[in-house]
């Protein structure tokens, strides 16, 4: 850090100094630019001048002559030093009657011209240094200041009222900002707490998935607030050197008592904030001793009631279990995913300002954007306008919401890829069958849109989403959903008689799930409401990295064969369906060659004249 800022102070002194530089050049140059330039002449050119009388006065300044001709032009020369100019010309052939007619005038040198030409030539080289070393000391004098500060917590006050954001702008999280608007008024009228006795809360800390809100809630509060709020991200702690940390912590919370009562917010506070102990994500003595720090600060000796500590995680399953105690962080208020109602509102406020179409319905993109964060709604909304003025249009329509919609999902449509037509019919085949095995299943969700129009990685796709948001999920859903993932593995095996690498992707998460359904979610009807396998705790890159088997190999086999036994099973239900309908997968199939794409009214109008009945998987 300090050599990254004395280098930018260094870069700057240079460009200030050359500046400096022009500045007086040109200001020299147009000091002493009186005219035009006039010429130089030897003396035997002078004199051979003034012998034809085409001179007119000369002005002798020391050693050097201002020559004024008859035509107007000016001129200059030299003479030779401690000798007079006449005898210098006579020696050069100069004729007395010539020289009788020119008007001659001595001047000494004197004035600003004469101290500057004497006092520029010693004092420049003298300047010059002084200043080389005033910037060298200014450039070592900054750095020790920055050495010196360096256990300065560069906290940064909210003053940002430009876009102010206030709870109003914030859709959605009503229990989340019921939490919050109570610590504010606590900050705004203390005393109808205090009469009752109540206390206030120390900490507040914010837990969501990414993109769900955290960040904007507390620019929220931020907004709302009549109080100083302090906002600095965890990871500004942590240095390469021990103790550093700590001290930053220290400064942090002094500032912020200087100002009390106010708010002091923390972003992303697992990075400092981890499991002590663990030996593994990053523990080390700094990170350690700067959340020994943040802990005797909140809630040591010196305890002060004045300053509310927020902070925001998606990580609290790997905070330390002292920082999350009452007294510390007393409240913790849990972000979730928008539902859809709240999605049409986060899409009401991001649409603000951006023109939209009068025919756009933002409840069917909520429809569509089930599990969409907030952050997710806003980049779509943006894609879509986006995509609207690439297309030169004026109005954000309802198909550009659509197709950012698939683009956030899956990437850019990739029409430019050339494929055979043998792939191409492949592939039309593959998200028929998903699309009619969804079709034809009860529990399945609907169809909302197939394409063979590749998107990122994917060489087609089958959208299909809920009428409602679920948070539980029954046994014979996730069996409907095998069997739709196994559709296109089973559509290309009956018409091609042979599988692709096409239904990879499917097949593993098949395998995924069914082998959860075992052991994570009791759902085998073999080994009944047990579940196998302990992840550990312990978090490297992201990943666990350590999953405790509990179970003997006997019962290994059997969770084998029982995660094997759905596989089996959806396949053999897609294949019952596929074989029954094959007529219906041929139609299907062969809409989607000639138009690559179905929404989910053509695909329902398409299979409504074949009139079959849903079953139960």
């Amino acid at each position: 850090m300090i050599k990254t800022k004395m280098s930018g102070t260094l870069y700057k002194n240079i460009f200030w100094a050359v500046t400096t530089l022009i500045i007086l050049a040109l200001v020299f140059s147009v000091f002493f630019d009186t005219g035009p330039r006039p010429t130089n002449l030897t003396l035997d050119q002078l004199t051979l001048k003034i012998n034809q009388g085409e001179v007119s006065k000369i002005v002798v300044s020391g050693n050097d002559l201002k020559i004024e001709l008859k035509d107007g032009s000016k001129a200059l020369a030299r003479k030779e030093t401690e000798s007079a100019l006449s005898e210098t010309l006579k020696n050069y052939g100069l004729q007395s009657a010539a020289l009788q007619k020119v008007s001659l005038e001595v001047k000494e040198p004197s004035g600003l011209r004469f101290w500057l030409g004497i006092l520029l030539p010693t004092f420049i080289p003298i300047i010059a240094m002084v200043a080389i070393f005033w910037f060298i000391f200014r450039q070592a004098k900054g750095g020790a200041a920055q050495a010196f500060s360096f256990g300065k917590a560069n906290v940064r006050l909210f003053t940002s009222f430009k876009d102010k954001i206030t709870f109003k702008d914030v859709a959605g999280l009503k229990e989340a900002k019921e939490e919050l608007v109570e610590i504010v008024d606590f900050l705004r009228n203390p005393k109808k707490f205090l009469d009752i006795g109540a206390r206030i809360p120390r900490g507040v800390l914010l837990m969501g998935p990414p993109g769900s809100g955290k960040t904007l809630l507390a620019r929220a509060v931020a907004g709302e607030a009549s109080v100083p709020f302090f906002h600095i991200a965890a990871s500004e702690f942590v240095e390469m050197f021990v103790g550093v940390g700590a001290s930053r912590v220290r400064d942090l919370f002094q500032t912020a008592k200087k100002t009390a009562p106010s708010i002091l917010f923390i972003d992303e506070i697992d990075a400092v904030g981890r499991e002590r102990g663990a030996g593994l994500g990053g523990g080390h003595d700094e990170r350690e001793q700067t959340l020994n720090q943040i802990l005797v600060e909140m809630d040591g000796f010196e305890r002060n009631t004045r300053t509310i500590v927020m902070a925001a995680t998606n990580r609290p399953d790997v905070l330390d279990s002292a920082l999350l105690r009452p007294g510390r962080f007393d409240r913790r208020v849990i972000l979730d995913m928008p539902d859809i109602n709240d999605r049409e509102a986060i899409l009401i406020i991001h649409a603000k300002g951006k023109p939209l179409d009068k025919n756009v319905d933002l409840k069917k993109v909520a429809v569509r954007t089930p599990g969409f964060s907030g952050a997710d709604l806003a980049n779509l909304i943006n894609e879509a306008a986006i995509l609207a003025a690439r297309q030169s249009k004026r109005v954000v329509s309802q198909q550009n919401i659509f197709d950012s919609i698939e683009k956030v999902m899956l990437g850019p449509e990739r029409r430019s890829r050339v494929i055979s037509e043998r792939e191409k019919k492949i592939t039309a085949y593959h998200e028929a069958g998903h699309a009619l095995v969804a079709a034809s299943i009860e529990d399945a969700d609907p169809v909302h849109k197939i394409s063979i129009v590749s998107r990122g990685r994917a060489g087609g796709y089958t959208l299909k989403l809920p009428l409602e948001e679920m948070r539980l999920k029954t046994r014979s859903q996730f069996l409907s959903d095998l069997a739709m993932m196994m559709g296109g593995y089973v559509a290309e095996q009956i018409v091609f008689g042979q599988m692709s690498t096409g239904a990879s992707n499917d097949i593993k998460e098949a395998s995924e799930l069914s082998r959860r359904l075992v052991t994570q979610y009791g759902m085998s009807e073999k080994l009944g409401p047990m579940t196998f396998g302990k992840s550990e705790e312990m978090i490297f890159l992201g990943r666990e990295i350590a999953t405790e088997k509990n179970y003997s190999e006997t019962m290994s086999t059997k969770i084998d064969e029982e995660t094997s036994g759905f596989i089996k099973r959806a396949h053999q239900t897609a294949k019952k369906i596929i074989g029954a309908r094959r007529k219906v997968l041929d139609v299907i199939a062969q809409t989607l060659i000639e138009k690559e794409t179905l929404e989910q009214e053509d695909f329902y109008n398409l299979i409504k004249d074949f009139q079959f009945k849903p079953i139960a998987v």
